[in-house]
């Protein structure tokens, strides 16, 4: 019978001599459901908790789930700052101030210790939870749990309870296992903050840049953009059913003929384009590779810079220079023709005056053809210095039926040896603009020139330009029109918003550099105005250069 006894308690762990083995065994099982109900708790706590939850909130949640583990009365959380052990949560919230524990507080003692410990903070003068303010009934028992971030303690979570001796060794036991879990709860936490935050201060820097970037895939779909496209090509972007590059930027169906991100592919390297787009915006491309850790080739990035103003200001830059060593040579070939030319006038005016009263009509005759043509000549001959002049002010009251005379009459032989007809509908009471006058006759023989060389292929119709000027009234501004019309070739539609793009011209590379549309609409947005343009494949063309009238400049 007692090697029987023996052997059950070696079996069992329970002294039957000396307690029921049913009640021990019963009371082990209440221990292990306790446990295992802990264990479930800790879990759903676990899962409870979001990473994007502030520590108040995650004190907030863990104490609503606690008394079901272990009496908890109250829960706070103490963070080492700069030395000091600052209270940062409690719960119920309104328990006790939020502040610092005095270093001779027994709580001190945990954070040394690196251990779970159980106080009676009825002992402890300095313990916070004598100042407790709107709860009367005073803690009895309190738990301190360390935090641990790697080796070192950063922090106490403390339990509290109105039960004398709450907290033996299993419930300190869960007390730490809490507190574990509540450490890699914040440290998550803290480091999903700090990667929201610079990914938040990647994407704004990301959409801060003016230029267009996206990000392409190998398989050349769309991964990421910020969203600064350049108006003509927005709605195009947006409302492409494909994610494919190819059809997101260009509008096609399959990839682009010689693409860079194949190159790419092939190479390594980066590529440089440019690229003119059907909206007359030039813009260059550069593709960078970005490799992963493997470096392997994962994804491009595309960079576009928009240089339509650059070019149209170096364009205007060239044409300038041009027009500069043009007018010095107007200059000087005007006024070496001017000395011959007085003298070929004054002496026909001396003959013209010796023949006075005579009978030889004839000679008269001519003397008076020789005089008109010398002083026509003498008129081209000062429209050429006043076009060359550098000394004149930038803007100035400017006739604009004038200064369109004055084009006319240094351009129109060129214009009439083509067989064409040239017709002028000028309004005489149109009033002053200000503007620099050699910059409109410039603007005025650009159109010209253009809607001569549109009518060199035309056969079998009277060759026709007219030259117009307007007013027109819009609301209370009024503007001055200086139009030129042909009945040339035309234009095509998907052309018109290329022609005032540098560089681009239809014409052959002997008759055309694609400057000089481009400067005419520099010089009129210079003077706050516009160029309009309305065309017809097959019929013709109207330019149009539209000014400001300023009311100064009424007489």
């Amino acid at each position: 019978m007692k090697n029987r006894g023996k052997l059950l308690e070696q079996l069992t762990g329970v002294d039957s001599s000396k307690l029921n083995y049913y009640v021990e065994l019963k009371k082990r099982n209440q221990d292990v459901l306790k446990q295992n109900s802990r264990l479930e708790i800790l879990q759903q706590l676990t899962r409870d908790i979001n990473i994007d939850m502030s520590i108040g909130d995650i004190i907030e949640r863990a104490f609503r789930k606690l008394p079901e583990a272990l009496p908890c009365d109250f829960l706070a959380l103490a963070k080492l700052t700069e030395g000091k052990l600052k209270l940062i949560a409690v719960a119920p919230r309104d328990f006790t101030d939020l502040g610092y524990i005095p270093k001779q507080s027994i709580l001190w003692n945990a954070f040394r210790d690196k251990g779970a410990t159980s106080y009676n903070p009825m002992l402890d003068p300095l313990c916070l939870a004598q100042v407790t303010k709107k709860h009367v009934e005073p803690l009895r028992s309190l738990a301190a749990a360390p935090l641990f971030e790697r080796s070192s303690v950063t922090g106490l979570l403390l339990l509290g309870s109105t039960i004398d001796a709450a907290y033996a060794r299993a419930e300190l036991n869960f007390a730490q296992h809490l507190a574990d879990q509540l450490a890699i709860s914040m440290q998550n936490a803290r480091l999903y903050k700090q990667v929201s935050r610079a990914k938040k201060e990647w994407e704004a820097t990301f959409r801060a840049v003016t230029d267009p970037i996206f990000l392409i895939d190998t398989d050349y779909n769309v991964l990421l953009h910020n969203g600064q496209l350049p108006p003509g090509m927005s709605n195009a972007f947006n409302q492409a059913i494909s994610n494919k590059c190819f059809a997101k930027l260009r509008g096609g169906t399959e990839p682009c003929q010689n693409c860079p991100i194949q190159e790419i592919k092939e190479t390594g390297k980066p590529v440089f384009q440019q690229w003119n787009t059907p909206e007359g915006e030039f813009l260059e491309l550069s593709y960078y590779p970005v490799f992963n850790e493997e470096k392997q080739l994962a994804a491009v990035t595309i960079i576009m810079k928009d240089v339509t103003k650059k070019l149209k200001m170096e364009a205007q830059l060239v044409q300038s220079a041009k027009m500069v060593a043009l007018g010095v040579m107007a200059a000087g070939v005007a006024h070496e023709l001017n000395s011959p030319m007085t003298v070929i006038i004054g002496t026909a005016q001396m003959l013209a005056r010796d023949l006075q009263g005579e009978e030889d009509s004839e000679h008269v005759e001519a003397l008076s053809d020789i005089i008109n043509c010398g002083l026509r000549c003498k008129r081209i001959i000062q429209n050429l210095l006043t076009f060359s002049r550098q000394d004149q002010a930038p803007f100035s009251p400017v006739d604009l039926n004038a200064e369109a005379e004055r084009v006319l009459d240094m351009i129109q032989y060129q214009i009439n040896r083509s067989q064409i007809a040239i017709f002028e509908h000028f309004d005489r009471d149109l009033p002053k603009i200000s503007a620099n006058g050699p910059q409109i006759q410039q603007v005025l023989t650009n159109f010209l020139i253009n809607a001569r060389d549109a009518l060199t292929e035309v056969d079998g119709k009277e060759k026709v330009i007219e030259v117009a000027t307007s007013l027109r009234l819009d609301g209370k501004q009024r503007w001055a029109v200086l139009s030129v019309s042909d009945n040339g070739i035309g234009i095509a539609p998907e052309n018109v918003s290329k022609i005032f793009t540098p560089f681009y011209t239809s014409k052959e590379a002997s008759k055309g550099t694609g400057l000089g549309l481009s400067v005419s609409l520099g010089i009129a947005e210079s003077h706050h105005g516009n160029i309009e343009v309305e065309s017809t494949l097959g019929q013709g063309s109207r330019f149009s250069l539209v000014l400001p009238v300023d009311e100064s400049n009424d007489e």
